[in-house]
């Protein structure tokens, strides 16, 4: 189905096209990748303003999601023709909505809330057949335009980015000022960390975030912006190493928050502040930053 889009679409090269969401791609849209080779079109990650638009300024044959979480899928269920394709670790939220409550990793009344937006809101649409990729797949669309897969895991575990045509997208590699979102229980801190240093390296003229930064033109601006999203990590840790001068337990560093302003509220906010903590936590006891004084309760040393 194609419609038109105007000024909201932005070409970055003869084949690769931004797909601007509501806000800049804020939360809840995105910052959609559209890529016409000469026999094939893909739509990297369909945004809720994709959606509401009604399609994409050409027919779509195949979608690609980077990872799976809400805001990336929420197109998947209004292209029923074209085919799924997602990293092969992050398989099971595309196929269904239990698989996708597993990413995330949340329970009782917060899962069932988030249930309701992701299905409302997001228009979660279960693709029992969508199918795997792995890292460096080359996804040929004819007429010498490809897009190659990058596996950047640790905001899921199968999250990744892609190259094509000058332009590199960095999905939920958004760099804000909010930082690294390593909260899910199918998130990794270390794993963040080294995907950070692997898309550092990466050589482009264009570096697209689905959220917010939307489209970096050139390297340097690039380096720039990663560096510090990076630190957001360290300056983190430093807080909740302060915070445990006396003795907390997680559930108090989830009530301090560490990752959300206080005003924030979400179904995941809790959840995510625990995962956050208890992963900050857990490296401390790795480094004998700090010890466990009593069970389930931390401080520094």
């Amino acid at each position: 189905m194609a419609t038109s889009w105007g000024d909201d679409e932005r070409r970055l090269s003869s084949s690769v096209s931004v797909l601007v969401g509501d806000a800049h791609g804020a939360y809840p849209s995105g910052n959609t990748l559209l890529v016409r080779g000469a026999g094939e079109t893909v739509l990297i990650d369909p945004s809720v303003t994709v959606v509401a638009r009604g399609g994409a300024p050409a027919t779509v044959d195949a979608v690609i999601n980077s990872h799976a979480h809400e805001d990336h899928m929420a197109g998947n269920g209004l292209f029923a023709d074209a085919r799924i394709h997602i990293h092969d670790a992050d398989l099971p939220g595309a196929r269904s909505l239990d698989g996708l409550m597993e990413v995330y990793g949340l329970t009782g009344s917060a899962r069932t809330t988030f249930e309701r937006v992701i299905l409302d809101e997001f228009h979660f649409t279960p693709r029992p057949d969508a199918e795997g990729f792995s890292d460096g797949h080359v996804f040929d669309l004819g007429g010498g335009v490809t897009v190659e897969a990058v596996h950047l895991p640790g905001h899921t575990r199968g999250h990744s980015g892609f190259r094509m045509d000058g332009v590199f997208f960095l999905s939920d590699i958004d760099l804000t000022g909010f930082g690294p979102y390593y909260g899910d229980v199918w998130s990794d801190l270390e794993d963040f960390e080294a995907s950070l240093a692997k898309v550092r390296d990466e050589e482009a003229e264009f570096y697209v975030t689905f959220h917010h930064k939307g489209v970096i033109e050139g390297r340097e601006p690039f380096v720039e912006m990663i560096d510090a999203f990076t630190a957001v990590i360290g300056r983190r840790h430093q807080a909740m190493l302060e915070f445990l001068a006396e003795p907390h337990t997680i559930d108090e560093m989830r009530a301090h928050r560490f990752i959300y302003r206080p005003h924030v509220e979400m179904a995941f906010v809790e959840s995510v502040e625990t995962r956050s903590a208890d992963l900050h936590v857990q490296r401390m006891l790795r480094r004998g930053e700090a010890v466990e004084v009593e069970p389930g309760r931390f401080q520094r040393t």
